[in-house]
């Protein structure tokens, strides 16, 4: 009975709560550490066997890790890079169109009357080439630049050069006066692209913030799935002990051998409870380890990971009014609504602009030169066949055009509108119609913002309350245990009892070391939500939850006193 008795004041008292004494919230943003009691020191937590190598991991370390190799970040970070071709793409609208062609074309025809130049057949052999450059400018103007040339022989008497050479220069230049001045397809599409461009780099922004939340979370829930198998296997051994010595009572004749079922069925549920929390440990690295590696890492899934950090506890005072003011300034989701409402006001100018008459103001210049070699007439007998005269040099053509011997100017405005409803205007009025319903969003959005910190900061204040609770309980649970102990040595006890206040004792210190952790990611989330959405409704869960959280009681597995859930949640990851 002495040996059962101080076994259980030895053991009992050591659990895994003593790995939530460390280090200062990495966190916090700002606050005093509590002066709370110290917590018992917990034996090292036991792990599965592994056979790949041990890579041991502080929590800042994995956030590193995940923010270089996590394949969700890296699919991030390539949007801006898509964007920016998208932007590129957009500005070649104004990128200059360069054109040219070459033509030859031989014609013979027959004459058709006493003037056609040739008794039997006109034959007209004509080459030639063409140049020209076009370009919308950024302000809505554009402009066309061409020169022609051509080389013309014909046997037709009445032609005045044979061969002929012939050049032609034109400008013709643009300007919108009304539709299309301020803003056209082409400066709507870059401000349209610019503005997705911005949103890509919000999206990233808020991918790593949440990211880095469920790095914070998972490393924690692994190391709760860690102390829980540590608590587990000592439920074990306790129970094992108590079987032990329940078996040399019943030797001797103090117990009935009935008691000997009790405490095998005890070590039974123990076993159960081990086998789970062992489980539950490889679940946890698992999603650790998808969050911080790469899959192509050297021995990815052989791996053994070991968190070193201790769980942090240090209560943060919270306040509210800052954590708001930094929300409604800095959130993602926020940002991009405030980016969409641009985007609105980018189609209304746009549409707006469309529903204005088309007048165009046009400016046409041209000038034209000729050379080649001149044919003499016998003015005498005009219809008898030219001699050749002078040659007219290809360089006198060039002084024609560029000289401006022989100019064309034309100046026109054309001017078009649609007659009734255009489509313009029935675009523009959806368009403000949508502007309106973004505004009434962007202020619905505020108030969900504003709600969900403030149920943020209520709930890290609520579990700092419930770590105090806990401990208080744990505290209970032991003196408890230690009572029954007395009771059960002078014989006013059976060891059901007891078995039941090791259960309450092992529950009791499960509980405390589960709201220190939900304190823990209360912190990460209360610091989250001020800089990106993390969940929906009025309330937040740990990162991993409650689907593996062992009870570590005798006999408790599972849900219970294990679970993940915080209080008040309601919401779900992203």
């Amino acid at each position: 009975m002495r040996v059962f008795t101080g076994f259980l004041r030895r053991v009992l008292p050591v659990a895994a709560t003593g790995i939530i004494v460390g280090h200062a919230s990495v966190f916090a943003q700002t606050g005093q550490p509590a002066q709370t009691p110290a917590a018992p020191t917990a034996a090292q937590p036991s792990q599965p066997a592994f056979t790949g190598p041990v890579r041991q991991l502080t929590v800042d370390e994995a956030v590193r890790l995940a923010l270089e190799q996590n394949l969700g970040i890296q699919v991030g970070r390539l949007d801006p890079q898509v964007q920016d071709f998208a932007v590129a793409q957009a500005r070649t609208s104004w990128t200059p169109l360069f054109s040219a062609g070459a033509f030859g074309q031989t014609q013979d025809q027959p004459p058709s009357s006493f003037f056609s130049g040739a008794d039997d057949v006109i034959t007209t052999r004509n080459t030639g080439s063409e140049l020209a450059v076009s370009q919308l400018l950024p302000w809505g103007m554009s402009y066309n630049v061409s020169w022609d040339s051509a080389r013309v022989s014909t046997n037709n008497i009445f032609s005045s050069f044979n061969p002929q050479l012939q050049s032609n220069f034109r400008a013709l230049i643009e300007q919108p006066l009304l539709r299309n001045f301020r803003i056209d397809s082409a400066r709507y599409n870059l401000l349209v692209s610019q503005n997705v461009r911005e949103q890509a780099d919000v999206d990233l922004t808020q991918t790593m913030a949440l990211t880095e939340r469920n790095v914070r979370n998972a490393y924690w829930e692994y190391k709760y799935a860690l102390a829980s198998l540590d608590v587990a296997r000592q439920s074990l051994d306790l129970a094992q002990e108590s079987l032990r010595n329940t078996r040399s009572r019943v030797e001797i004749g103090t117990l009935a051998p009935i008691e000997i079922v009790q405490a095998e069925a005890e070590v039974a549920r123990n076993e159960e409870s081990v086998i789970l929390a062992e489980a539950a440990i490889g679940q946890a690295e698992d999603r650790l380890r998808a969050l911080i590696f790469d899959p192509s890492t050297p021995e990815f899934w052989n791996m053994r990971l070991e968190p070193i950090d201790p769980v942090p506890f240090e209560v943060q005072s919270v306040d509210l009014d800052s954590a708001i003011k930094r929300a409604l300034t800095e959130r993602t989701d926020l940002i991009r609504t405030r980016m969409s409402l641009d985007r609105s006001g980018i189609d209304e100018r746009f549409f707006k602009n469309q529903t204005m008459p088309d007048v165009n103001l046009q400016v046409t210049y041209n000038a034209t030169g000729i050379a080649g070699t001149e044919l003499l007439r016998n003015p005498d007998n005009p219809f008898a066949p030219p001699s050749p005269g002078a040659s007219r040099p290809f360089s006198d053509l060039l002084g024609d055009v560029f000289g401006g011997a022989f100019p064309m100017w034309r100046f026109g405005v054309n001017v078009s509108y649609p007659i009734g409803t255009s489509s313009a205007e029935a675009a523009l009025a959806q368009t403000r119609l949508e502007t309106r319903q973004a505004h009434l969003r962007l202020r619905d959005l505020e108030l969900q913002i504003t709600t969900q910190v403030r149920d943020a900061g209520r709930q890290l204040v609520a579990n700092a309350k419930r770590v105090e609770a806990t401990r208080a309980a744990r505290v209970l649970a032991e003196r408890q245990l230690e009572a029954e102990e007395k009771k059960f040595s002078a014989g006013m006890s059976t060891s059901f009892q007891v078995f039941q206040f090791q259960r309450d004792l092992s529950e009791a210190r499960n509980r405390e070391l589960r709201a220190i952790l939900d304190y823990t990611q209360s912190q990460v989330d209360f610091a989250t939500v001020q800089v990106a959405p993390v969940g929906g409704g009025g309330g937040f869960t740990s990162a991993v939850g409650g689907s593996f959280a062992v009870g570590t009681g005798t006999g408790t597995a599972g849900g219970g006193t294990g679970g993940g859930q915080q209080t008040g949640g309601g919401g779900t990851n992203p």
